[in-house]
């Protein structure tokens, strides 16, 4: 046992980005957004994103985005025009006096849209990511989520919403137990009961302490999602563990608050990159995996129209 345990590496991820670099980069990324009216979006993010990888690191490795504006602008456009046309096609039902139909096709369009958004989005936002020059990559099926996806929406509506822990789960576990990194797999453990019983706690003490407990609740969460996460090569393992406790996270949200506040929105830089440095030092990684035999398996993809669904809908996933 002794043996097993001195065999193990410690592997360090940290975040070296610096609010006053990141401000400025988001500072030009507004102006322009407002002046183009916000054609400028797809490559404000792409930049943003490519600042946000490249500061961050393993082992003193960056990440790389390899993304760009002109591939997430086609999505843009893409989505635009599918947003337009429901919108649309719900104003027309409503001038029918048809408002029901209109409604019901709306809100189906709607909630078809996110399963395709998220299985385009992490096809894309994986394929153009690499570490060492070894791709990242997505391997789910969108027919599957797809399917999955409405499964889990039907049971969580009959039983008013208490399956929705269940579901969370459930579509977590089948999106990152798809992701690779090169021959590299990841395995996510959460179950829906333990989750049910996490968020049913943190509901009832956020209440009864007036919010105080939300720092709190967010920990468990945050700490439930990373020590479910391992990554697998040939026998070989890397466990992650949250090292974060309630009252750092409450410290780190006040300061948050505050400088949000007191700059009148300007200190987000600061608020992102303090959270990144943040989450980056409170994971502890261990495992008896040699990361100089990774190989690379993943190809290239450069479809970005999940990515920009992905921003249109607000849906944002842990890398």
């Amino acid at each position: 046992m002794e043996n097993e345990i001195s065999d193990l590496k410690n592997y360090k991820l940290s975040f070296q980005g610096q609010g006053k670099a990141f401000f400025g980069i988001i500072i030009v990324n507004w102006l322009l957004t407002i002046i183009t009216l916000g054609f400028y979006f797809p490559w404000a993010k792409a930049k943003t994103l490519k600042y946000i990888y490249g500061s961050t690191a393993l082992n003193k490795e960056k990440f790389t985005f390899h993304g760009t504006g002109k591939e997430m602008f086609a999505g843009y456009i893409k989505c635009f025009i599918y947003y337009v046309l429901i919108y649309g096609m719900a104003f027309l039902f409503s001038y029918l006096e048809m408002s029901i139909i209109g409604s019901i096709i709306f809100y189906f369009a709607f909630i078809s849209i996110i399963p395709v958004a998220i299985h385009s989005s992490y096809r894309y936002r994986f394929s153009r990511t690499s570490w060492r020059g070894i791709r990242f990559g997505y391997r789910g099926d969108r027919n599957k989520l797809f399917s999955d996806y409405f499964q889990q929406i039907f049971f969580s509506i009959i039983s008013l919403g208490i399956y929705g822990s269940w579901m969370q789960m459930k579509i977590r576990g089948y999106l990152l137990n798809n992701v690779r990194a090169g021959n590299i797999e990841f395995k996510y453990f959460g179950v829906g009961k333990e989750y049910f019983f996490l968020n049913l706690k943190g509901f009832l003490l956020s209440i009864i302490t007036l919010g105080v407990y939300l720092s709190w609740w967010e920990n468990a969460r945050f700490a439930y999602y990373v020590n479910n996460l391992t990554l697998t090569k040939e026998g070989q393992q890397i466990r992650m563990n949250s090292t974060a406790t309630g009252g750092e996270f409450f410290k780190l949200n006040i300061v948050n608050l505050l400088l949000f506040i007191f700059t009148l929105g300007f200190g987000y830089a600061w608020v992102v990159t303090r959270s990144m440095k943040f989450v980056a030092g409170k994971i502890k990684i261990t495992g008896d995996m040699d990361l100089d035999t990774i190989q690379q398996t993943e190809y290239d993809y450069n479809d970005a129209d999940g990515e920009e669904m992905t921003g249109f809908l607000d849906l944002n996933f842990i890398f």
